[in-house]
Order: structure tokens, then C-alpha cells, then sequence
């Protein structure tokens, strides 16, 4: 059993990717349901308000899903992982003030806590990608919530992205990126990310 996980700011394509490596390689996806989030439209309107609440709902979704996909017997390639949240996104709002300390302290005992009982992905593909870029693909979705999403708040984003890939050492990582190459809608980009999982994962070029 193998555990892809695909990790990115907003609008990098992970939902795309995970779909198509799934095909690919006969994997079974794991999407984030951001449609179905009851606090997702809440949070772009009123982030200081909801953003505990947010984070909550996906740190609760993040470990069940771990825990499901360690426990299953299919490959999986999995949107977002647990991490994003902790180290990126809960982190970012404290610092903007959006997130009082008390809360992202009670956030944080909890990740700590659910760290043990998880483990890392074998490989993390991160897609790194421009604002510029990310924004080009967060307009070309048309989610109505996302229109409040701030340029500063993608690059505060952006930032926390780089550094924790930077110091990532929980296991193998490709990184790919967004701005170079589009495996939406060209074959032969997808095909050369295709080759380098192999490549991470068997050992094959």
C-alpha cells in the first residue's frame, strides 16, 4: 500500500493532479471537500470570526482520513495533507491576528496529540506555484467564496509553503512547478511528473 499525498497553496491544482494520478496509476483519491465545508464561505466573509472553527473542522477531517487510509489496503493519492493545516495554515491566521493565541495553542496540543498516531506520507509532491498563478487558477474555478480571498493572505500562504518545504524531512518529496509546467491540459507535462514518481517511488527514469 502507498500513500501519495499532494500538498499546495490555494489554487495550485491539487484536486486536478490527485484525479489524474489516480487514473493514472489505478490509486484511490482522497479529495478535500471543500464544497461541503460548512465554514469554509463563513471564513473568506469573516476570518477572525470563524477561523478557529475552520481549522477545527479540517484538523477532524485530516486525522480521520489518515487514520482510514493506513488502515485501508488500496494505494491512495491523497488532496492536502495533515501538516498544511498545522504548520501553514492555523499559524498564518495567529500571526495575522485572526487566530487568538488561546485558540491556536488549544489547536496545537491537539495536532501534537494526533501526530502520534499518524504517519508521514511515503511521498509528498508539492506544487509550487506564483500568486499570479494561483490566482489565474482560483478565477478559472469560479467559486463564488473564494472571490474574498485576499493577495496578501495567498502570499503570507506562499511563504509558510516554502519554509516548511524547505525543513521537510518526514520522507520522500518532488516538487513541482505550477508555473513551468501544466499537466491539466498538456500530456507530456503530466507524463514527465508520472516519471518522476516512479522514479521516487521504484527507483525507475
Amino acid at each position: 500500500m502507498i500513500h501519495i499525498a499532494i500538498a499546495g497553496n490555494i489554487g495550485s491544482g491539487k484536486t486536478t493532479l490527485t484525479g489524474l494520478l489516480a487514473k493514472s496509476f489505478k490509486w484511490e483519491p482522497h479529495y478535500e471537500d471543500a464544497d461541503d465545508n460548512p465554514y469554509l464561505a463563513d471564513f473568506y466573509d469573516d476570518m477572525q470570526r470563524w477561523s478557529f472553527n475552520l481549522q477545527i473542522y479540517f484538523l477532524n477531517g485530516r486525522f480521520h482520513e489518515v487514520m482510514t487510509i493506513r488502515e485501508g489496503k488500496n494505494s491512495v493519492v491523497q488532496d492536502r495533507t495533515i501538516y498544511e493545516d498545522a504548520y501553514i495554515f492555523a499559524p498564518n491566521l495567529h500571526v495575522m491576528g485572526l487566530m487568538t493565541t488561546r485558540d491556536y495553542n488549544n489547536y496545537l496540543s491537539l495536532f501534537e496529540m494526533m501526530r502520534t498516531f499518524i504517519k508521514p506520507p511515503d511521498l509528498l509532491i508539492y506544487l509550487r506555484g506564483s500568486v499570479p498563478a494561483l490566482v489565474n487558477q482560483i478565477q478559472k474555478r469560479g467559486r463564488e467564496y473564494e472571490n474574498a480571498i485576499r493577495i496578501d493572505y495567498l502570499s503570507r500562504l506562499n511563504e509558510r509553503y516554502e519554509a516548511w518545504i524547505e525543513g521537510y524531512d518526514l520522507g520522500k518529496l518532488l516538487i513541482i512547478d505550477i508555473d513551468e509546467i501544466n499537466f491539466e491540459e498538456n500530456p507530456e507535462h503530466l507524463g514527465e511528473i508520472i516519471t518522476k514518481i516512479n522514479g521516487e517511488l521504484y527507483g525507475l527514469f
